[in-house]
């Protein structure tokens, strides 16, 4: 157990053993340096993982919503369903953090993980900041089944539906980046 391992490390740094402290942590509970890789995806690259995983927080088995459908909410009711460009957690409603999909290493690359598809799960902003650089075994949290994007499409279709009701919607930047992604995934 690691805490028995520091135990016996503080024990030894107790009787001024310096040297038997650094072997057992070498030995028993080790650092390792490892080289931080670049994450590489863009936002094409998050829809298809998004359809993927069917919109489900594969660290939860929640369903998560289109990020552009929330941002269309926001526009027709402001002071309701507030948004902030950089989601402060006092001027934005909560949506923004618990069902807004993004992409997450499993096995975390400042951990040595793969910047690779094979290593990407969809999990909300929210989980994501808890995970931040834990593995799944240190936070003991599973991994969830993906979804069935043909049964949960995040409301892909409805987000679709209302930016073609009202092209003006397309003004925002936001809206648009997502209406564009979305348009191309959802062939």
């Amino acid at each position: 157990m690691k805490s028995e391992v520091l135990k016996r490390v503080a024990v030894n740094l107790l009787d001024q053993n310096k040297d038997e402290a650094i072997k057992i942590i070498q030995n028993e509970y080790p650092f390792t340096h490892l080289t931080r890789k670049k994450r590489t995806y863009d936002d094409k690259q998050k829809i298809k993982q998004f359809i993927k995983d069917g919109f489900i927080d594969r660290y939860s088995g929640q369903r998560l919503v289109n990020p552009g459908l929330l941002k269309v909410v926001s526009h027709y009711l402001p002071e309701k369903f507030p948004y902030h460009p950089h989601w402060k957690m006092d001027e934005c409603h909560n949506a923004y953090w618990e069902l807004i999909p993004t992409v997450d290493h499993i096995y975390p690359i400042a951990l040595g993980g793969e910047d690779s598809e094979e290593n990407y799960a969809t999990t909300s902003m929210l989980h994501n900041s808890i995970k931040n650089n834990w593995t799944l075994e240190q936070l003991q949290w599973t991994l969830y089944p993906a979804g069935n994007y043909d049964e949960w499409d995040g409301l892909t279709n409805l987000f679709i539906l209302l930016v073609e009701q009202n092209k003006e919607l397309l003004k925002d930047a936001y809206i648009k980046r997502w209406y564009a992604i979305s348009k191309i995934a959802n062939k």
